[in-house]
């Protein structure tokens, strides 16, 4: 029997654990970026002085990036602060998790922590570390000079190759360098072919430097441009009305793709209707994988009402999210049944708008006898608003307390107010999700938010994921 203290720890944990996956500090379509922030503030604050083995460990959960550089900059920030045994821990988890992480957001991290001062030996081990663990330094040193030109010195680290040291420090004092892309970065400042060999971030200051037409330029970098940024770059254009550089949508990352197909105008997606579901179910099946089918009769409810666009920031957001969820538990399930709380049945042409039935659809759901219910949805139910937590709570109370049907509420929006992201009902646990692709491991994670587990079967199911993350080489958790 769990103690009073412990079913407090894993309630907080699983509090903060939905927060760091859905938050990241921008404005949402109920409240502001600045109530975002100090919400996620404090429970970074909180868990940190209070769980500090357990805000560590959940850097191996499938947090976003955004929380996972908050929560080892604040590890790194108060070192002084740990035992031998939990730095020691702390900086495996550490070093495992800035490999995954983007390298512009690693840069971005070791920069706040040179302006915060923070210069322990930990940090700087940990900082050459990743640095020596890079594939290609030369062309960071193109791509991100700057902060690699920061982080070797504050970790004061000298690079072994002299001539990249040259580069980084005082790039434009030699008249040669022998590295392809060093020597390709010094000739793009007077000749204009030499930029389109470089990445397109770069090549894309030269080009105004030289003033190359944008549509020439793009033409013409185009084969040099990574799917996101070509992606990126076909949305943006079809805000402005221009015309958009192809995009190669396969092996597109599923949640990606959908926030681009959601992007184009519902008569572009009408006339590239077998090109795009072709795009979304391969990126599902990748998901799936082994256990593509293997979920039995799921049916999902699916929030497209308008506050499913989201935010300038998050444009789309929630909805794509719910659209990637949709082919991905298609491909999970061996019968499947999607409804959207706007009543439409053609998902590829989804689009925010209207009030938000979620009760209702749940009543549909069901009504088709499912083994799993997924419901996709920001939680705010107003159609009429409650009905809902009255469906919920009367199906798990009396006509299914034996659970026969999981039920699971996925919310991919954080709620500052409540330091949380809203519940459709008490009866049901709700988890945070940030991509689709994370869908079978929040699922899983659900069950602790449903309070049939406790503190200890949670630190089990971290301290599993940190094993897996950090190849095996996870010490006990202190506690």
């Amino acid at each position: 029997m769990e103690s009073y203290g412990d079913l407090v720890a894993a309630d907080d944990v699983l509090l903060f654990v939905k927060a760091a996956i859905t938050s990241t500090g921008q404005r949402e379509f109920h409240s502001a970026a600045g109530e975002q922030r100090l919400s996620l503030d404090f429970l970074h604050a909180y868990m940190l002085g209070n769980y500090r083995d357990l805000y560590a460990g959940v850097l191996a959960l499938d947090i976003n990036d955004h929380n996972a550089a908050l929560i080892i900059r604040r590890l790194l920030e108060t070192a002084g602060e740990a035992t031998a045994g939990r730095r020691r821990n702390e900086g495996r988890l550490i070093a495992a998790r800035l490999a995954t992480l983007p390298p512009q957001r690693v840069y971005a991290l070791f920069d706040a922590l040179s302006r915060a001062r923070v210069n322990n030996r930990r940090s700087r081990a940990i900082m050459r570390d990743w640095l020596s663990a890079r594939k290609d330094l030369a062309f960071d040193a193109v791509k991100y000079r700057g902060g690699l030109k920061r982080a070797l010195r504050h970790a004061h680290v000298t690079p072994a190759n002299e001539e990249l040291g040259a580069f980084v420090f005082a790039p434009l004092t030699r008249p040669h360098y022998a590295t392809p892309v060093l020597e390709v970065w010094r000739r793009a400042h007077f000749e204009q072919a030499a930029l389109y060999e470089l990445p397109y971030t770069v090549a894309e200051g030269f080009a105004a430097k030289h003033g190359i037409p944008q549509d020439v330029f793009l033409a013409r970098i185009a084969p040099r441009m990574t799917r996101l940024e070509t992606l990126r770059l076909q949305e943006s254009a079809h805000r402005r009305g221009t015309t958009p550089v192809q995009a190669d949508l396969a092996g597109m990352p599923l949640t990606r793709l959908a926030t681009y197909v959601l992007s184009l105008p519902v008569e572009d997606r009408r006339r590239r209707r077998a090109e795009l579901t072709r795009a979304l179910e391969a990126a599902a099946d990748r998901v799936a994988g082994a256990h593509r089918g293997s979920w039995g009769r799921v049916s999902a409810v699916l929030d497209d009402s308008y506050s499913a666009f989201g935010s300038v920031h998050k444009r789309r957001r929630p909805l794509a999210v719910a659209l990637a969820c949709h082919y991905l538990l298609a491909a999970l399930a061996s019968d499947y049944t999607g409804l959207w709380t706007s009543g439409r049945t053609d998902a590829l042409l989804t689009f925010p708008h209207g009030p938000t039935p979620v009760g209702r659809r749940i009543l549909d759901a069901l009504d088709t006898a499912p083994s799993r219910l997924v419901i996709v949805s920001d939680g705010w139910d107003n159609a009429p608003p409650g009905l809902a937590a009255e469906v919920l709570r009367v199906w798990r109370t009396r006509l299914d307390p034996e659970r026969r049907t999981s039920i699971v509420h996925l919310n991919p929006v954080y709620d500052a107010d409540d330091f949380d992201v809203r519940r459709l009902s008490a009866t049901v646990p709700t988890a945070g999700i940030r991509d689709a692709e994370d869908l079978p491991a929040l699922v899983e994670l659900a069950q602790f938010a449903e309070g049939r587990t406790g503190l200890t079967e949670l630190i089990g199911y971290m301290d599993t994921r940190a094993a897996r993350m950090t190849g095996g080489h996870h010490e006990e958790r202190v506690r």
